[in-house]
């Protein structure tokens, strides 16, 4: 009975997964998944990119190994330490929820920022001018 319990007390983790909770997310990671996540929403492929990552959560490993096996190739064009980050922060469970969630709260962010030169009436009158300004529209004399 003894060697049964010794058995079973070293395979008692063989296949026990990390928590998403347990996610650690350093501060150079942080800053790559932000640059990435801006320029995402800055070609506006917020929605291809959400989907696909919803359809790819089971295999963020997969991707993590894949990143790191084009790493030689990849880094001539991107900072090694950067991609060495990125596929370590794939490695775990949670990241993709993350990845989501940082895409989402930086959209909604870009969207709720006013806009350049939305200091404009609706009628198309700047404050600034005090609205004396002719209308591009308007008939000449």
């Amino acid at each position: 009975m003894s060697q049964k319990k010794n058995f079973m007390e070293r395979i008692k983790h063989a296949f026990a997964v990390q928590k998403p909770a347990d996610l650690i997310v350093d501060e150079r990671t942080e800053k790559t998944i932000d640059s990435i996540c801006r320029e995402i929403i800055r070609r506006e492929m917020v929605v291809p990119t959400l989907m696909m990552l919803e359809m790819s959560r089971p295999l963020n490993f997969l991707g993590s190994q894949a990143l790191h096996f084009f790493q030689p190739f990849g880094t001539v064009l991107v900072d090694p330490g950067a991609w060495d980050a990125f596929a370590a922060f794939l490695e775990q469970r949670g990241s993709v929820e993350y990845l989501i969630q940082r895409l989402e709260d930086l959209d909604a962010e870009r969207k709720s920022a006013p806009e350049k030169g939305s200091e404009q009436d609706p009628e198309g009158k700047s404050e600034e001018s005090g609205g004396d300004e002719v209308s591009p529209n308007a008939p000449l004399d």
